[in-house]
């Protein structure tokens, strides 16, 4: 069977494919997509080229790795926990011959293992792509329960997508409101329980734990000299340039520094928990969607446009 799939042949040289879509295994299915997301982090760095060595990296390839859509068909085996017609969340797959599948989510049928999927409620819709953004902010506190949790975020450096959604899993937590900085005007709105204020506009240099979402490796300085004594700045975005800082100062803090990084399972299962009981709200993130067809103009308008929060393509059509 054939799929349709977004190929990055090159850099900056993209097209829809038909591509050959593998056979079921066993405790696997084959998703009906309706939506998937771009994402301005990683996928972002594999769009220009600028992916650091990453596992199973190489061109071409079809990225994506947030994506939703319904059950079409299963495996007779080891799939006992989803039934025909469910909708489910698929965090990318390896479902194309012929292809690097990094992260292999963006097509019009994918097949996944039961193990990676996740079931969601059908009036989540195109919503439900958001479940990896959201579990990747979770993460950054909760580490996938490998560890106590962290200290929540008293400041998120970004008003992206992320930074909106580590502050609104803080606020749900009942942890007290974060400030969220941003330097685009434009991204200021849209602040549910929290505050987003201009760096410039903030004189503070005692926060106990600052998480940045930006993935701008030229601020880590700056943010640690924000920290209290014995603070935590933890990097919680995706950053191709190497991290340095300036030893006297983090001394002088004796901060901590911590790397957050993919989202676990748990992570995603504790999320979608979350989003399904009403203490997680994923309206109001999602501010452009595109056709398929019109892939290279999404593509380019989800990383140049600054009013663009998220991108989703709709494979329904």
């Amino acid at each position: 069977m054939n799929a349709s799939a977004i190929v990055f042949q090159n850099p900056r040289q993209l097209s829809v494919q038909t591509l050959e879509l593998r056979g079921l295994a066993p405790g696997e299915v084959e998703v009906e997509v309706d939506f998937s997301g771009i994402s301005t982090g990683t996928e972002r760095l594999l769009w220009d080229g600028s992916m650091p060595a990453f596992p199973g990296m190489g061109y071409p390839l079809v990225p994506g790795y947030e994506t939703t859509g319904h059950v079409v068909s299963k495996h007779p085996e080891g799939t006992d926990g989803l039934n025909l017609g469910d909708r489910v969340f698929v965090p990318g797959s390896y479902s194309f011959e012929g292809v690097h599948n990094l992260f292999g989510g963006a097509g019009s049928r994918l097949v996944a293992s039961c193990a990676r999927v996740v079931k969601v409620q059908a009036e989540l819709e195109r919503n439900a792509t958001l479940l990896a953004l959201a579990a990747t902010a979770y993460h950054s506190v909760a580490m996938g329960g490998t560890r106590e949790p962290a200290a929540p975020p008293a400041l998120i450096i970004g008003h992206g997508i992320m930074g909106r959604l580590l502050a609104r899993l803080t606020v749900a937590a009942g942890a007290p409101a974060p400030v969220v900085w941003e330097t685009n005007a434009q991204r200021r709105e849209g602040a549910q329980g929290y505050s987003v204020i201009d760096p410039q506009d903030d004189d503070r240099k005692d926060y106990p734990a600052i998480y940045d979402v930006s993935g701008d490796a030229s601020i880590v300085n700056q943010l640690i000299g924000r920290l209290k004594p014995g603070g935590e700045l933890v990097l919680a975005g995706f950053y191709k340039q190497d991290i340095s800082f300036a030893y006297p100062l983090a001394f002088m803090r004796e901060a901590t520094l911590r790397v957050a990084s993919e989202w676990k399972r748990a992570d995603l299962l504790a999320t979608t928990a979350l989003v399904h009981d009403g203490r997680l709200s994923l309206e109001g993130l999602i501010t452009h969607t595109q056709n398929p067809g019109h892939a290279h103009e999404a593509y380019e308008q989800a990383f140049c446009d600054g009013t663009c929060l998220k991108m989703i393509l709709d494979w329904r059509h």
